[in-house]
C-alpha cells in the first residue's frame, strides 16, 4: 500500500522528529538516500555532470547536500542559486567538495543544463503552492528541454503537494524521490504525470494515519473473496444487474462480462427485450428477467414510448426477479420515464446499489434519488460529476480529488471519479470513510467506449460479495487497469504489462478485450 500524508501532517511529523534529533540530522538522512538513488541512476559517478536548481528552502538544502556526496566522488556539480538566497550550509558543503554555485543569470547556466546527465529539482518543497514564478519558471522549461535525466526532490516544483494541482508551468521530472511518505500529489493527476517514477526514502517519520492510500496488487488480492469447499452460487453473491435497452445491446453485454468475471456466483440480468436476446447469446449463464413490453398503441400507451409499468410496479418486478445481495444499475438502460422508475426501484431497496452511466444522467435530474442509507456506489467521469453537483468539468478534471471528496460529502454516497487517475471517495459519516483511494493502474488505451461498463459490472460483482463500497470500487479499478495493459500488451507481454512503473505503447483495444483479459489479471494480482 502507497500510504500519502498532506502537508501538515508531514509538516508535525517532521517537527517532531527533529526535535528529538541533532540539528541537520534530517536532512542528511534525506540527502544520503537522494544521493543514493541520483547515483543509481548515473550509473558512472566519476565524470558525470549534475546541476542543481536549489530554491531557498529545505528542498534546495536536501539537493546541495547529495549533491555533495556525488561531488565527492568525481562529479563535476553546478549548483544554480534560483530562489531569493541558498541554504548556507548546503551550499558550504557543495563548495567544500568541489561544486560550484551560480546565479540564473549565469551565462554558464544554459550550457550546463543542456550538456548535464542529471538534473536536481530542489526549487520548491511541498509548501509550494501556483504556477512557478521567474527565475523557477525559466529554469523548469530549460530542464524540460535537456536531455537529463530529471529527479526532483520530494515533489516536482509546481505540483500542489495536497492535490496534485498543477497551475502554469511545473517541472516534469522523470524520478522524484520523496521522503518519509508519499504526498497524495504524487499519485493523481496531474501531479503524478509530471513525477514520473517516484522513489519513497525513509526518514524516520512516524506521520500518523493516511489522507490518501494506492493499493498495490497485494493489497487487491487481500481483498478479493475466494470460495471455499461449501460455497454455491448463492453464497459467493448474487449481482442484480439493469443495463442496455433496445439500442444500447452493447452496454448491457459489456456490463454482464464484467460482472461475470468478477466472482460473484450468479449474475440476474434485467432489461429490454433486444438486450436480453444478445446477453442470452453472450452470456448464457445469466439469469435473465426481460423487462416488461412497452404497451402497444392503443393499449393506453403511444407506441415504443408507453409506461412499462402498468400492469405491475417497477418494485413489484424487481420482487419478482429473484434475491440478490446488490445491485448496478444504469449503463445503457435509458433515461426514459419507465428507466426512472426503475432506477428509483432499485435504489429504494435497502441493498448496495451501484448507480453508472444512464443511471447518474437520472439521478442528475432526480437527486432525492440517491439519498438513502444503504450503501451507494457511483461512478461517473468527470461531465457526470459535473451534471451532478453543478461544479464546471475542466475544474472537476484539474482538482480531481477535491471534487470527488465534496461530492462524496454533499450526495452521501461513495464516488468513484473515472480519468487518468481515479479517486475514489465516501461520505465522511460511513465507517470507512477514509483515507481516500486512488488507482495506480490502466492505460490510455482504457479511453474506448464502453470500458466504463465493463468497470460498473465488475464492481457491482464485488459488492455482492460483500466488499463495502470503497474496497470495491478500489479493486475493481486496479484489475480493470491491469486487465487492459494485459490486453494491450498483448501475448507474451504479460510481466511487462504488470510492472506498474513501464511505460508501454502497447495496441488499440476495445471494451470486450478488457472483458477477456479480466481472469488473466485476477490470476495475476493473487499470485502477486
Amino acid at each position: 500500500m502507497r500510504e500519502a500524508r498532506e502537508v501538515a501532517k508531514v509538516r508535525a511529523a517532521e517537527a517532531q522528529l527533529m526535535a528529538a534529533l541533532p540539528d541537520g540530522t534530517l536532512m542528511r538522512r534525506a540527502a544520503t538516500g537522494l544521493a543514493a538513488v541520483c547515483g543509481q541512476l548515473l550509473g558512472r559517478v566519476y565524470g558525470a555532470r549534475v546541476v542543481v536548481l536549489a530554491g531557498s528552502g529545505d528542498n534546495g538544502g536536501d539537493a546541495l547536500y547529495a549533491a555533495a556526496q556525488l561531488a565527492r566522488r568525481g562529479t563535476a556539480v553546478l549548483a544554480v542559486a534560483a530562489g531569493s538566497k541558498i541554504h548556507e550550509g548546503g551550499a558550504a558543503t557543495l563548495r567544500a567538495a568541489g561544486g560550484r554555485i551560480a546565479d540564473p543569470g549565469d551565462p554558464l547556466v544554459a550550457d550546463a543544463i543542456d550538456d548535464a546527465d542529471l538534473i536536481l529539482d530542489g526549487m520548491l518543497g511541498i509548501g509550494g503552492h501556483g504556477g512557478l514564478r521567474e527565475p523557477y519558471a525559466t529554469l523548469a522549461a530549460a530542464a524540460g528541454r535537456s536531455i537529463a535525466t530529471v529527479v526532483a526532490v520530494d515533489l516536482p516544483s509546481g505540483v500542489d503537494a495536497d492535490t496534485g494541482v498543477v497551475e502554469g508551468r511545473a517541472v516534469r521530472a522523470d524520478v522524484t524521490v520523496t521522503f518519509g511518505t508519499w504526498k497524495p500529489g504524487l499519485l493523481i493527476d496531474p501531479g503524478a504525470t509530471y513525477a514520473g517514477v517516484t522513489e519513497l526514502v525513509d526518514i524516520g517519520l512516524n506521520p500518523g494515519p493516511p489522507d490518501v492510500v494506492a493499493a498495490q496488487a497485494a493489497d487487491i488480492a487481500a481483498l478479493l473473496p475466494t470460495p471455499t469447499a461449501d460455497s454455491d452460487k448463492y453464497r459467493r453473491g448474487v449481482l442484480g444487474l439493469v443495463s442496455g435497452s433496445e439500442r444500447y445491446t452493447g452496454a448491457a453485454v459489456l456490463s454482464a462480462g464484467g460482472a461475470i468475471h468478477g466472482g460473484a456466483g450468479m449474475i440476474r440480468f434485467i432489461s429490454a427485450q433486444p438486450a436480453v436476446e444478445v446477453v442470452r447469446q453472450w452470456w448464457p449463464e445469466t439469469v435473465i428477467t426481460p423487462l416488461p413490453p412497452e404497451p402497444a398503441e392503443g393499449e393506453g400507451g403511444s407506441g415504443g414510448g408507453g409506461n412499462r409499468w402498468q400492469h405491475t410496479t417497477a418494485q413489484d418486478f424487481l420482487a419478482a426477479a429473484g434475491r440478490v445481495q446488490a445491485w448496478a444499475a444504469g449503463p445503457g438502460m435509458g433515461t426514459d420515464q419507465d428507466s426512472v422508475e426503475l432506477l428509483a426501484a432499485v435504489l429504494a431497496t435497502d441493498l448496495p446499489v451501484l448507480v453508472d452511466a444512464d443511471g447518474l444522467t437520472i439521478a442528475a435530474e432526480h437527486p432525492e434519488l440517491l439519498r438513502r442509507s444503504a450503501p451507494t456506489l457511483i461512478t461517473p467521469h468527470a461531465g457526470e460529476l459535473s451534471r451532478l453537483t453543478g461544479a464546471d468539468r475542466a475544474d472537476i478534471e484539474a482538482q480531481r480529488l477535491t471534487h470527488a471528496r465534496a461530492a462524496a460529502r454533499s450526495l452521501g454516497v461513495t464516488v468513484l471519479l473515472k480519468g487518468s487517475t481515479t479517486v475514489i471517495c465516501a461520505p465522511p459519516d460511513r465507517p470507512w470513510a477514509r483515507p481516500d483511494r486512488v488507482n495506480s493502474t490502466g492505460t490510455a488505451w482504457l479511453a474506448t467506449a464502453g470500458s466504463g461498463d465493463v468497470l460498473s459490472g465488475l464492481a457491482g460483482s464485488l459488492l455482492a460479495q460483500g466488499l463495502n463500497p470503497p474496497d470495491a470500487a478500489a479493486a475493481a479499478a486496479f484489475l480493470h487497469g491491469v486487465a487492459a495493459r494485459r490486453a494491450a500488451a498483448g501475448p507474451g507481454n504479460a510481466d511487462e504489462a504488470d510492472d506498474l512503473a513501464t511505460t508501454l505503447e502497447g495496441a488499440p483495444i476495445g471494451a470486450s478485450d478488457v472483458v477477456r483479459a479480466l481472469p488473466d489479471a485476477i490470476r495475476a494480482v493473487r499470485a502477486s
